[in-house]
């Protein structure tokens, strides 16, 4: 799985390099700060590892979940909305699954603040996976999930893993990102 992930996502740098440069050149135009929120996940093992991000949210937003914000919507960014509705926010995630951290297909990193949804993903054993840009959590409810019914569906992804369950879920992401179905706003 290593070598299909690395293969596609340096595949992928090349195809998205001009629409990447674009969302960055108009992030640096419209609001202050870096291009990219480099924020602390957990990954395998739980261990703490970088995830950039363009960033969405203005410079000294909490480091939260965001359905945790009081008034989400206040801290965007000018682009935030539109990046996250699309979720080209998450395309800086390419460099992860180059670098290792992280795949396409797993359960989405957890913040290295979220200490019930790590703690019950280590009862269930789900740290022992990859961390992905999509999941099967994220492809049946996201965050509007309770913590509990998210780490069953990280535990029902450990229990049928597999190249065609895999593929399965990036085509219904596709579908939900195309459809904007779920999508933080």
């Amino acid at each position: 799985m290593r070598l299909l992930n690395f293969i596609f996502a340096f595949l992928l740098v090349f195809f998205f390099f001009v629409p990447m440069s674009l969302i960055a050149l108009l992030i640096s135009c419209t609001s202050p700060g870096p291009i990219l929120y480099w924020s602390n996940r957990v990954g395998r093992n739980n261990q703490i590892f970088k995830m950039p991000k363009f960033r969405t949210m203005r410079v000294g937003t909490p480091a939260v979940a965001t359905h945790m914000l009081n008034n989400p919507d206040a801290h965007l960014t000018p682009l935030g909305g539109f990046l996250r509705k699309t979720s080209l926010d998450e395309l800086p995630q390419i460099w992860s699954i180059l670098k290792g951290d992280m795949g396409f297909v797993g359960p989405r990193p957890a913040l290295f603040n979220q200490e019930d949804l790590i703690a019950l993903r280590t009862k269930q054993g789900v740290h022992q996976l990859l961390p992905g840009i999509t999941g099967w959590a994220q492809i049946n409810g996201r965050d509007e999930l309770p913590i509990p019914e998210k780490v069953q569906f990280d535990v029902e992804y450990l229990q049928r893993r597999s190249l065609l369950f895999d593929l399965y879920i990036l085509i219904k992401t596709a579908k939900k990102v195309f459809l904007r179905e779920g999508v933080s706003h």
